[in-house]
């Protein structure tokens, strides 16, 4: 990863064309998990679990649980510093180096599995409260968004499919729009990943594909990380599955590849993942 690169020639000349906080991602890689190990009290929550992201890719996560799966979203997010490995976003940030609050700024934008939104607010302005630099609640009162900033909350709202919802409180949504909101409050933020919980827990039928032509939408513009139990909905929108078991990762490739992995089915009991 990085000792490679610094190796290639012209490297220095690279790195000082990218803007502060800018990542090198000419290697089509956005991030990097390298020997990361994270134990709680003697057990490994991760096992030298080695990970990589590309740019604008959708990747499903999924595995039993314990796992390990929301204590990687935990490093990736700067929650939790591991005891050894790297965490790297592009070729030259170090994540393990970044506060939490730094790296939600336009880097790794994480929604839990519960929908956290402001619900007495109106949907929009649920949307102007995660824009970048935005102005707290109280501010909000007294002054007037930006025409750029309503153009922003405008393009959020379209891409979440809550435009003609824009005026109306948070708190009469139902679940699934709910959850999409909060999606739009993360991409407000302009991630360049994105890292979603189950997403569709408690969805009806139609939100569900609704969610699943929302995340297929995001990637290519943004790298998409889905961790999910939901097999129908990973069968819907996967192309390459990671395998987690015991903190690092059991085997990874096509759904059918995984489905087919006899690591993969032992860990599942007798039953591939994708049998639900």
């Amino acid at each position: 990863m990085i000792d490679a690169y610094e190796e290639s020639a012209g490297m220095g000349e690279r790195i000082n064309q990218l803007k502060p906080g800018q990542a090198d991602i000419s290697h089509g890689t956005i991030l990097y998990l390298e020997d990361v190990t994270l134990s709680f009290d003697g057990f490994k929550a991760l096992n030298g679990l080695n990970l990589t992201l590309d740019d604008g890719e959708l990747r499903c996560i999924i595995g039993p649980n314990g796992a390990g799966k929301s204590t990687m979203m935990d490093v990736i997010t700067g929650r939790r510093k591991p005891q050894q490995g790297r965490v790297f976003f592009g070729q030259n940030i170090d994540l393990l180096k970044l506060p939490e609050h730094e790296i939600a700024n336009g880097m790794v934008g994480r929604k839990f599995q519960r929908p956290t939104v402001f619900e007495a607010l109106g949907v929009a302005e649920n949307i102007e409260l995660t824009l970048t630099g935005s102005r707290s609640p109280w501010r909000m009162l007294k002054v007037r968004s930006t025409t750029t900033e309503r153009d922003r909350i405008d393009e959020v709202l379209t891409t979440i499919g809550l435009i003609g919802l824009r005026d109306r409180p948070a708190g009469v949504l139902s679940h699934g729009q709910k959850q999409w909101l909060e999606i739009g409050m993360l991409l407000a933020q302009n991630p360049r990943i994105l890292l979603v919980d189950e997403p569709v827990a408690g969805m009806t039928g139609e939100e569900v594909v609704r969610t699943a032509e929302l995340l297929v939408s995001l990637a290519g513009t943004r790298t998409v990380v889905v961790v999910e139990h939901d097999m129908a909905f990973v069968r819907k929108i996967a192309n390459k599955v990671t395998v987690l078991h015991q903190g690092s990762v059991l085997a990874e490739g096509s759904l059918t590849s995984v489905q087919n992995n006899p690591k993969v089915i032992e860990v599942y009991l007798g039953e591939t993942p994708c049998s639900n």
